[in-house]
C-alpha cells in the first residue's frame, strides 16, 4: 500500500488523502445514523403494534363475554388495522382471520410465554416479508390472542434511508476529493514557483527571484531562496570577473613575449640547431598559451552574459559552411537541411566559436571530421560532427565536456589544447537553451552533437533535461 502511494505524485496523494478521510468520516456517520434510526424506528413501531394488539385483544374479550358467542365468529368479524392478521387459540382449536396465517406461524416459545399468562412479542419472517407477532393471554375468555403485523413499510423506509445516506456519503467523498484538488493546487503552487525559478536560474537567468509573499509559512522559504540566488549570482560574477581580469592581465606580457619570439624567429638562420629547437618548442607552447587565454576569455564572457544577450537569427547550415571554408576544410563534408529549417536564435559569435571548436577537436584527435550534418529534428536544429578516430569511451563521454578535461589518449600523445574547447561548446549550448553530447559515429569513431532550439519552435521546445547529454 505504501509503495502504491509512494509511486503517485504529491498532488495525487493529497487528493487521495482528502477523499479517503472524507469517505471514512462519512462511512462512520452513515453507519451510526442508520443504526440509531433503525433502532428508534423499530422500537417505535413495536410499541405501536403492541398497543394495537392489546386493544384488539380487549375487543375480542368484550365480544366473547356475550353469552353464546363463538370464538370463530368473533375472529372472523375482527378487522385489525394496518393489514394485521389475528390468530386465536381456544383450547386445542386454532382460529385465524386470514387463510395465509395460522398456528404454524406462531413459534412454540411465544406459545409457552402466553400460555404461562404473560404477553410477549417476537419478529418473524413471512413469505410477505418481516412481521411482528404479539401474543396476549385473554384470561377472561380462556383464549390466547396472537396478532401478526407486517413490517414491510418500515423495511422500505429503512432501505430508502440507507440509499439516501449512502448517496450522501458518496457526495461527501466527491466533495472531499474536489476540496483535495483545490488544496493540492494551493499547496503545490509555491513548489511549482520554486521549480520554475530554479529552472530559469539553471538556464542562466540569474536575475530570477521568487515574488514576495504575505504567507508567514512561506516567508522564510522565499527569503532563503532569494538569498541563495543572490549569493550564487555574486559568486558567479566574481569568478567570471576574476577569470576575465587574469586573462586580460596575462595578455599584455604574453603579447610582449610573442613579439620577442617573432623577432627571434625572424633571425632563426643565425641560431644554432639546439637554439632553433628550443625556439620551436617555445613557439608551440606560446601558441597553446594564447589559445588557452582566448578560451578563458570566451568562458568568462559566456559566464558573465545573460542567455538572451545578442540573440539574432542564425542559419546553422550557412554558419557551418562559412566556418568550414574559413578553416580551409572541404565544404563538401556538410550535409544540411535548408537554410530556413536550420535557423536558430542565438549569439552568432558564440555559435561560430562552438562550431569551430567541434571541428578543431576532430582535427586534433582524428585527423579531421569525416562528416558534418545539420538537421531539423522535432523543433530543434542538431549539428553533428563525425570523425574516424578511436572514439570516446562511454565512461568519458560526459567528462570530456568538463573544463580542463583531456582524455588519456590526448595526455599520452601530448596533443595541443587545454581541454576548454568542448567546455565552451557545452556552455554555449546551455546558454542558448540547447545541449551538447558525445556518442558513437555510425561508421565508428566519435560523433559530437550540438542541439539548439529552432527559431520558430523556441516557445514549444521541451525541457533541455529531456535531451541526451543535457547539462554537460
Amino acid at each position: 500500500m505504501r509503495e502504491a502511494l509512494g509511486s503517485r505524485g504529491l498532488r495525487a496523494r493529497i487528493v487521495l488523502g482528502f477523499a479517503a478521510g472524507t469517505l471514512l468520516v462519512s462511512a462512520v456517520l452513515v453507519v451510526t445514523t442508520f443504526l440509531l434510526a433503525r433502532g428508534y424506528l423499530l422500537d417505535q413501531r413495536e410499541r405501536s403494534l403492541t398497543r394495537q394488539a392489546f386493544a384488539d385483544a380487549n375487543v375480542l374479550s368484550s365480544r366473547l363475554s356475550t353469552a353464546g358467542t363463538e370464538v370463530g365468529d368473533v375472529v372472523g368479524e375482527l378487522i385489525p388495522s394496518g393489514g394485521a392478521a389475528v390468530v386465536v387459540r381456544s383450547g386445542s382449536s386454532w382460529y385465524s382471520s386470514s387463510l395465509d396465517v395460522g398456528a404454524r406461524d406462531v413459534p412454540a416459545g411465544l406459545q409457552e410465554i402466553v400460555a404461562g399468562g404473560a404477553a410477549g412479542s417476537v419478529r418473524v419472517d413471512t413469505p410477505g416479508g418481516p412481521a411482528l407477532l404479539v401474543g396476549v393471554p385473554v384470561a377472561s375468555a380462556g383464549v390466547e390472542f396472537y396478532e401478526l403485523s407486517p413490517l414491510t413499510e418500515l423495511q422500505m423506509v429503512l432501505r430508502t434511508l440507507a440509499v439516501v445516506l449512502g448517496a450522501g456519503a458518496l457526495a461527501a467523498t466527491a466533495a472531499g476529493a474536489a476540496f483535495g484538488v483545490w488544496a493540492s493546487r494551493r499547496a503545490i503552487s509555491p513548489l511549482e514557483q520554486v521549480a520554475a525559478a530554479a529552472t530559469r536560474i539553471a538556464g542562466g537567468e540569474l536575475t530570477t527571484r521568487l515574488p514576495p509573499t504575505d504567507d508567514p509559512d512561506l516567508l522564510a522559504i522565499v527569503a532563503g531562496f532569494n538569498s541563495m540566488v543572490d549569493a550564487l549570482a555574486a559568486r558567479i560574477d566574481r569568478d567570471a570577473r576574476f577569470v576575465g581580469d587574469v586573462s586580460h592581465e596575462l595578455r599584455s606580457p604574453l603579447t610582449s613575449v610573442v613579439t620577442s619570439v617573432e623577432v627571434l624567429a625572424a633571425r632563426r638562420h643565425e641560431l644554432s640547431p639546439r637554439a632553433d629547437q628550443a625556439l620551436t618548442l617555445v613557439e608551440r607552447e606560446l601558441g597553446r598559451f594564447r589559445r588557452m587565454l582566448d578560451d578563458l576569455l570566451e568562458l568568462a564572457r559566456i559566464d558573465g552574459a545573460p542567455s538572451s544577450a545578442r540573440a539574432t537569427a542564425v542559419s546553422m547550415a550557412v554558419l557551418v559552411r562559412e566556418v568550414l571554408s574559413a578553416g580551409g576544410r572541404d565544404a563538401g563534408l556538410l550535409d544540411a537541411d535548408g537554410e530556413a529549417e536550420t535557423t536558430v536564435l542565438g549569439d552568432k559569435t558564440s555559435l561560430e566559436r562552438a562550431v569551430r571548436n567541434l571541428l578543431d577537436n576532430a582535427d586534433r584527435h582524428a585527423g579531421g571530421p569525416s562528416a558534418v550534418q545539420v538537421r531539423r529534428r522535432d523543433g530543434t536544429v542538431v549539428l553533428s560532427v563525425d570523425d574516424a578516430g578511436p572514439g570516446v569511451p562511454v565512461e568519458d563521454r560526459e567528462r570530456v565536456f568538463e573544463r580542463f578535461a583531456r582524455g588519456p589518449r590526448a595526455a599520452r600523445r601530448s596533443l595541443p589544447g587545454a581541454g576548454l574547447g568542448l567546455a565552451i561548446v557545452a556552455e554555449t549550448a546551455a546558454r542558448q537553451q540547447g545541449a551538447a553530447w558525445c556518442s558513437e559515429a555510425p561508421g565508428g569513431g566519435a560523433r559530437f552533437s550540438l542541439s539548439l532550439p529552432a527559431a520558430r519552435a523556441i516557445d514549444e521546445l521541451p525541457s533541455v533535461d529531456a535531451l541526451p547529454g543535457a547539462g554537460r
